[in-house]
């Protein structure tokens, strides 16, 4: 017996707001993964289009659009999504703070093992596909290595302006939102402000980000559409090259450092091969269920 689609995509959400609190982990490499990303695309830049045509008071456009909406999707995620990161801004930082090569070891393992998910949703692979994801990759791969720096008190503006950039990352598989509010500068302003319950803070970051998300939603779902294959082998570039963020071992300065020989490395190389078997295990079970309810071929 399944659970209910509404506790399902819940938990999806739960899923992706604990992961977009990690610098390193998308919440769109989630959704990828749980299979809802281009589901999520289109909902989201068919609300955007609905927000868009009700500002220029064209109410004909904007009834034509809401119908796009999957609200028995967004709903249920979005609820998911705000209950993980006001409880995994409590959770996730004292374990990257306790545990950071182990933490980042585990969400290692998982997004290395999600990798041929993308891939394989490409319908014809070629030569020019892999040189997408190579170009990507390289891409993901110097953006991860920018240094983290801290703005104490930042400017609405500014929250504003990095919450559009942040929140555009989000959907994309592989381009942390967390990672970028670091090397902007307001990652740790912005969870102090989740944690203490500042209002104007919280609103004018929130605001931002639906702006962002809004706008480069639209353009992501017409890549889907119609540069579908392109675009699946970019996102697998980005997520490959945004392991560089999740190396355990590094400086502050996000300078890698070769696997140390100590003790603490078995246990640390120990977690980063669990989460991997672990993921290809749930993957491999979750393809034999949708298998196993598909209706028969006639």
């Amino acid at each position: 017996m399944r659970p209910p689609e509404p506790l399902v995509h819940a938990a999806r959400g739960v899923l992706m707001g604990a992961a977009d609190i990690v610098p390193g982990v998308s919440g769109g490499t989630v959704a990828l993964i749980v299979g809802i990303y281009d589901r999520l695309v289109r909902s989201v830049g068919a609300l955007a289009r609905t927000g868009a045509a009700l500002l220029a008071l064209r109410f004909r456009a904007a009834r034509e659009h809401v119908r796009d909406v999957d609200l028995r999707l967004l709903i249920p995620l979005a609820l998911g999504v705000v209950a993980a990161l006001g409880l995994g801004s409590l959770v996730i930082p004292p374990l990257l703070d306790g545990y950071p090569a182990e933490t980042s070891a585990a969400f290692f393992g998982l997004i290395a093992a999600s990798l041929p998910l993308p891939w394989g949703r490409i319908e014809r692979p070629t030569r020019r596909l892999a040189a997408v994801v190579g170009v990507a990759a390289v891409t993901a791969f110097v953006l991860a290595g920018l240094p983290p720096r801290e703005i104490v008190d930042p400017a609405l503006p500014i929250v504003f302006l990095s919450a559009m950039v942040a929140l555009c990352a989000m959907i994309l598989p592989g381009l942390s939102g967390a990672y970028l509010l670091l090397i902007l500068g307001v990652y740790g302003a912005s969870l102090t402000a989740l944690r203490s319950g500042d209002v104007v803070y919280v609103a004018t970051f929130a605001a931002g980000g639906v702006l962002g998300l809004g706008l480069f939603s639209r353009l992501l779902d017409h890549l889907l559409t119609h540069r579908h294959d392109v675009t699946m082998a970019a996102l697998v570039g980005l997520m490959a090259g945004a392991l560089r963020a999740l190396w355990p071992w590094q400086t502050e300065d996000r300078e890698l450092l070769a696997v140390p020989l100590e003790a603490q490395t078995l246990t640390t190389v120990g977690v980063a091969v669990a989460a991997f078997v672990l993921l290809r295990l749930v993957v491999r079970l979750g393809t034999r269920a949708a298998a196993g309810s598909s209706p028969p071929a006639r």
